[in-house]
């Protein structure tokens, strides 16, 4: 009796757990549902970046082959111009460089040359300074024949100083004399003896340097208003193109007028030395005394000026 009550409980309560299930898998078939649709829905979404990042690599590829293109032909452009540029240097080289040697070389040649003149003019104005003082000891022996002796002078000559009595003596010997006892430190005697120069050999090209060393010897024993009259003397007495002294007068004339007081006038000569020798070794030596001035130095290559008056 028992069996077919429980066969017939089971069979009444079968229907309430049939719907259960059946609920269970309705729900679970949606779960499922919405979960391809995700699915779907993420698939869809890769294949969109998939094909958007596929895009956009063609587009890098093609912007990388004209990146390439771009490159060959500046590749290409570079080397034209680099061609064009060794040929225009070629065809310079050959246009300029050549006759640039060319002329060159024909001035160092023109060079040598004129060194070879300056040379021989050098030696020419030697042989004939030795003539002329030949032809002047001649023309002096001349007159001293031709010229009866006078009687001595009852007086004595100058301390220190030789009076010349007689022909005078050769003026190669006479100048030799003065420069040996101007080095010697005989300075009195030797202005007697470069004065006797002058007095017997005054057109000789040896006359302008001893004018200067008469008016330097006053200098270096201070006697400057004597020093500033020989300076004169040298600057106007011989022509500048055999005054070998006119650089040095012009310089220690300068110095002349500083110790003088005259600084005005002597920073004139410096700035006068400066224009016409711009080149000489004093001419550096002038422009630092116009400096201690607090005067410009400027060196100008004009034309020498006409000689100034002599300063009084």
């Amino acid at each position: 009796m028992k069996l077919p009550y429980l066969s017939l409980l089971g069979l009444a309560m079968m229907p309430a757990s049939l719907a259960a299930a059946n609920r269970d898998m309705e729900e679970l078939q949606r779960d499922v549902a919405m979960l391809q649709d995700q699915v779907k829905a993420l698939q869809r979404s890769q294949d969109d970046k998939m094909m958007a990042l596929t895009e956009r690599l063609t587009e890098l590829k093609v912007l990388v082959g004209q990146s390439n293109d771009t490159a060959s032909k500046a590749t290409t452009g570079v080397a034209v111009i680099q061609s064009g540029f060794q040929q225009n240097l070629k065809d310079l080289e050959t246009k300029v460089v050549a006759p640039v040697a060319s002329v060159t070389t024909r001035m160092d040649q023109m060079s040598n040359d004129f060194r070879t003149l300056q040379q021989a003019v050098s030696d020419l104005t030697a042989l004939i300074g030795k003539l002329q003082a030949q032809m002047t000891d001649l023309s002096n022996a001349v007159k001293v024949i031709q010229t009866p002796a006078a009687a001595p002078p009852g007086g004595s000559g100058a301390p220190g100083q030789a009076a010349i009595s007689g022909p005078a003596p050769p003026a190669n010997e006479l100048y030799e004399n003065a420069g040996r006892d101007r080095t010697s430190g005989k300075l009195d005697l030797a202005v007697q003896e470069y004065s006797d120069y002058l007095k017997f050999y005054s057109t000789t090209l040896r006359a302008s340097n001893a004018q200067f060393y008469i008016a330097f010897i006053h200098y270096s024993q201070g006697d400057y208003e004597d020093a500033l009259k020989e300076f004169d003397a040298v600057l106007e007495k011989y022509p500048e193109s055999t005054n070998t002294k006119m650089p040095d007068a012009l310089y220690y004339k300068g110095m002349t007028l500083v110790k003088l007081g005259r600084r005005t006038q002597g920073a004139d000569e410096f700035l006068e030395l400066l224009k016409r020798y711009p080149n000489h070794d004093l001419a550096r030596q002038a422009c630092s005394q116009r400096q201690n001035m607090g005067l410009k130095c400027t060196v100008s290559r004009a034309a020498a000026p006409p000689r100034r008056p002599r300063s009084k």
